[in-house]
Order: structure tokens, then C-alpha cells, then sequence
């Protein structure tokens, strides 16, 4: 088996941090992440020229045809970058749902199109056939106030489906929250009767659930992963550069060995995220297991990093015109999606030891 990646995936790598370090550096992170949007709108279209928001999207509808391994590089490139907009939204909540509706599936390779998913069990869905209507409310949705439409779990006659609900105006409601992370804003979106498309009934529902959880959780483990890496480099940068007692400070051990630590955490983690990337483009039966596991140790190396990034700045490092905070913030964000990192340990015991 080849564990290395190939040169279309380098260069894929390559394009994705030039393009992303050329039109998004750390300057301009508390410009895009502090504005009315929370994220530069015009990029949308650039991300779709690149081929990105069509990665895994068949060639018939416009996709590039890839598989998740690349879309898995174009997350860690932008988790580094700290991108705000509704990339993970539509990529990894959405996507698995909108593939039932292979016309939304060119929009979104387009660019033309994102959405983030609605999940929980408090919508009811309300009809037969072609018309529904969706009552209920639901919170923490990422990217709410950014995208065009809603992907809903709600509840229909036969149980849990998976309906298409998009904006028209200020319906369905939707409510910005205010959280840790601004640069990845959650929203409460309010349904009163708004008009809804079937995408999935159940049991089908189910699986695309499911899928659309594993693809989530991994997507998040390589933005903490591309998180982390941002955060060690600016730490061995400003260990580099700054200095004491005539030596730079990364020459001293209480330095030197918090940057080795998160190294070295932070590789692991690679190979974990990328393990179940590989999992889930190749429909391995340990897609579930490797999905858990990642995302529960990258997105604490994500934290540790982060907090050990801040601690080698010494004052600077707790600034709010420095940039590390806001990639503590969303490392933070990453750690509390889903579940805790214990939680997700629990589970991957259980099925380790059989209970």
C-alpha cells in the first residue's frame, strides 16, 4: 500500500496554501473575521473557479470527480488559513444530502450554491408528496446567516427525513448567536411553515445521516490539523527571532519543548485525519471507528498547540490584535463539535473491547 501522496495531490496542496496565503494572510483575518458577514463573499466564487466546492462532485454535474482524500487536503490548507465561509457547511454537511438532487449538485460545483445542515429532531415536516412544510426550530446550525439554503433533519409521517429548505428573504428566520468563534458563526433557524423539497425519506435518511457525520468529523480533525500546523509555525518562527540573554528563546528548553511536543502531536494527527479520509473516499468498514479517532485527537492537539503557540509569545502571544487567539478560537470550536474528546474515547472503547 502507498502511503505517500501522489503529484496531482501535491500540487493540489501547493495551489491550495499559495492561493490561500496570497489572498488570505493573518492580516487580514481580523478585517474578514470582525465584518457585517463574518466572511469575504467573493471568495465563494474564487473557491469554485479553483475547483474545490466540486472536488467530489461527479464530472455529469460539473464536479471535478475527485475523491475525499483531496477534498481532505483542501480542509487542512483551509483550517491553516483559517477560512471563514461556508466551505465545511456545503462541502461537509451538505454535500452527502444534496447528492439525492443531482441539479443542486452543479450549483454547488458552480459556486452558485451552499447550504449547511439543520440537525435535530425538534422540525416536524408537515405534507405528502412534492409539498412540505417545515415547523420547528433549531440551534448551533454553522454558517447560517452565510448560506442559501438548509439542508433539515426533521420529522416527517414516516419518521426522520432530510428536506431542502432554502432562504427567500428573511424566511425561514434565521438568528446569528454569538459565540467563541467569530469567524465561524452559529445560527438558530426558526421554520414557520416555510416550503421544503424532499431530499431523503427514511430509511435512507439514516445512512446519508451517518455518512454526513463521518465526513464532518474528519473534515473537522484536518481543519485542526491545518490549525494546529499554523500555530506551531508561528510559535518556531517567533522562537527564531525573538531573543534573551543574547540567545533566541527557542535555544531554551521550557521553549524548545513545547514546540517538539506539538510536532510531534500534530503529525499524529495527520495520520489520522488522512487515515480516515482514506476510509471513508475508499467505503472502508473502519470508516466510523477512524472518523471518532480522529477527530477526537486532532482537535485536541488543535487546542494544545494553540495554547503552547500563545505561551512562547509570552505577552504579545494574549493580544487581541495577534492572530493566535482567533485560531484558539476556532480550535476550541472544532473540540466541541459533536461531542467532547472523551466522549468520542468512550465509544471507540467500546467497540475496541466489544461492549
Amino acid at each position: 500500500m502507498d502511503f505517500s501522496f501522489s503529484p496531482e495531490q501535491d500540487q493540489l496542496r501547493a495551489q491550495a496554501r499559495s492561493f490561500l496565503e496570497k489572498s488570505y494572510p493573518l492580516a487580514r483575518l481580523a478585517e474578514i473575521a470582525t465584518s457585517e458577514d463574518g466572511w469575504d463573499r467573493a471568495s465563494w466564487a474564487e473557491l469554485a473557479r479553483l475547483g474545490w466546492t466540486g472536488a467530489s462532485i461527479p464530472e455529469a454535474q460539473g464536479g471535478a470527480g475527485l475523491s475525499f482524500v483531496e477534498e481532505a487536503i483542501v480542509f487542512e490548507e483551509l483550517g491553516r488559513a483559517l477560512y471563514a465561509g461556508p466551505f465545511f457547511s456545503t462541502v461537509a454537511l451538505a454535500l452527502p444530502a444534496l447528492a439525492c438532487a443531482p441539479d443542486l449538485l452543479a450549483k454547488v460545483a458552480s459556486g452558485a450554491f451552499t447550504a449547511t445542515l439543520a440537525s435535530g429532531t425538534a422540525v416536524q415536516a408537515l405534507g405528502a408528496g412534492d409539498r412540505w412544510r417545515l415547523r420547528g426550530e433549531t440551534d448551533l446550525v454553522a454558517d447560517a446567516g452565510s448560506v442559501d439554503a438548509f439542508v433539515v433533519q426533521a420529522r416527517g409521517p414516516d419518521g426522520i427525513g432530510l428536506y431542502l429548505a432554502e432562504r427567500h428573504g428573511t424566511r425561514p428566520q434565521v438568528c446569528v448567536l454569538d459565540t467563541v468563534d467569530v469567524s465561524r458563526r452559529l445560527g438558530r433557524v426558526t421554520f414557520a411553515d416555510d416550503d421544503a423539497r424532499l431530499l431523503a425519506a427514511p430509511p435512507a435518511a439514516a445512512k446519508i445521516i451517518a455518512a454526513t457525520r463521518r465526513r464532518a468529523l474528519t473534515a473537522l480533525a484536518l481543519e485542526a490539523v491545518g490549525v494546529a500546523s499554523q500555530a506551531l509555525a508561528l510559535g518556531v518562527e517567533h522562537a527564531k527571532s525573538r531573543e534573551q540573554f543574547g540567545r533566541p528563546i527557542g535555544a531554551y528548553q521550557a521553549v524548545s519543548h513545547k514546540l517538539a511536543d506539538t510536532y510531534v502531536e500534530t503529525e499524529l494527527a495527520r495520520s489520522l485525519a488522512y487515515w480516515a479520509a482514506w476510509c471513508i473516499a475508499e467505503d472502508d468498514g473502519q470508516a466510523e471507528l477512524a472518523a471518532v479517532a480522529a477527530k477526537a485527537y486532532a482537535a485536541e492537539a488543535a487546542v494544545a498547540a494553540c495554547e503552547r503557540a500563545i505561551q512562547v509569545h509570552g505577552g504579545m502571544g494574549f493580544t487581541w490584535d495577534h492572530p493566535l487567539h482567533r485560531y484558539y478560537k476556532r480550535a476550541l470550536w472544532i473540540e466541541s463539535f459533536d461531542r467532547s474528546g472523551a466522549a468520542h474515547r468512550a465509544d471507540i472503547a467500546q467497540v475496541l473491547l466489544g461492549g
